[in-house]
């Protein structure tokens, strides 16, 4: 028997009316500056290969046979392949899929917001986030702010030069095992240490950039004495909010990248995935220099409200729409 608890929506009428308003203001942003919205699927033949995102399979039947697709963590890959085909600056706001991502900044099924600016670098876009997230939220200020900065204020360590042991023993500090240290990549104790150390002491609004080139995930490296990756990551009160680039367009350094994706799954026991070969097609046919980043549409309407999980601004979150 279902109970009122169960299936009643977690969003109140009103909480639903300001998502909608975000959401209005958002399109209003883009359509003052000339960006299309567009609408890409949902479903795709490859997901991302990132070893830390787990994408959802659906088995479903095209023609005679029976194939494996991936609901999108993000529309990326086919807004590239838009953007290669000179469709100029585009924007989308669409539903995205994360498996076993759950609690009270996360949801198995969410809503997106990712923007592309042909002619733009990291930096340029980072300031266009940073207004829209002063306009969604009624923040009255940002800041922008290197990571080679933060990281040494609050972990105190320069993340260049710090071996792993020292990574290790900060961590340690912050009450993380040392088992659980044991096998991690350089990136991903960087990362970790970043969370634990850094992220809780990002007050207001924060825009973090120049990460360690270990991250550079989908973005360009800039060469420097100490390469960093082209990426910023947004920030209220320690929340992550936004994660932009200054995107890679070199289709064999992105295929290099998948490939390294892929043996870190292999060595950590995750499943395999195929890569997308219609991505590497579109980055080889040339893809224009962009500037691209992913805002999280749930997370806005929740700091925006100063709600308390996510559960309170979805109408049916994972909980209440697919637990039994």
């Amino acid at each position: 028997m279902i109970d009122a608890a169960e299936w009643r929506p977690g969003a109140a009428r009103a909480v639903l009316k300001a998502r909608a308003a975000i959401l209005a203001t958002i399109r209003t942003f883009f359509d003052e500056r000339g960006i299309v919205e567009v609408e890409t699927p949902c479903l795709a033949a490859a997901p991302a290969t990132d070893p830390h995102i787990q994408s959802l399979r659906v088995a479903t039947t095209l023609g005679s046979r029976t194939q494996t697709l991936y609901l999108q963590s993000s529309p990326e890959f086919a807004m590239k392949r838009l953007l290669a085909a000179g469709c100029g600056p585009i924007y989308q706001i669409t539903r995205a899929f994360r498996d076993g991502e759950v609690g009270r900044y996360h949801n198995v099924e969410f809503t997106i917001l990712e923007w592309y600016r042909p002619g733009f670098d990291h930096r340029r876009l980072m300031a266009e986030t940073a207004s829209l997230l002063v306009e969604l939220t009624g923040l009255c200020h940002w800041r922008a702010r290197r990571y080679a900065d933060v990281f040494r204020a609050y972990a105190g360590l320069d993340f260049n030069a710090s071996r792993h042991e020292l990574v290790r023993a900060a961590l340690e500090k912050t009450g993380v095992a040392h088992h659980a240290l044991a096998d991690m990549r350089r990136a991903d104790l960087l990362d970790l240490l970043f969370a634990h150390a850094v992220q809780p002491n990002l007050d207001g609004l924060c825009m973090v950039y120049d990460f360690p080139a270990c991250q550079c995930a989908l973005a360009r490296i800039y060469p420097a004495p100490n390469p960093v990756a082209a990426r910023f990551e947004g920030f209220i009160n320690g929340v992550e909010i936004a994660n932009g680039y200054h995107e890679l367009t070199d289709s064999a350094e992105q295929r290099a990248r998948m490939v390294d994706d892929l043996a870190e799954r292999r060595r950590l026991g995750l499943p395999a995935v195929p890569m997308d070969e219609r991505l590497l097609a579109a980055l080889a046919a040339g893809l224009p220099d962009t500037a691209g980043v992913a805002v999280g549409v749930d997370r806005i309407v929740q700091l925006a409200l100063n709600a308390g999980s996510l559960d309170d601004v979805i109408a049916f979150s994972s909980a209440r729409s697919c637990a039994p």
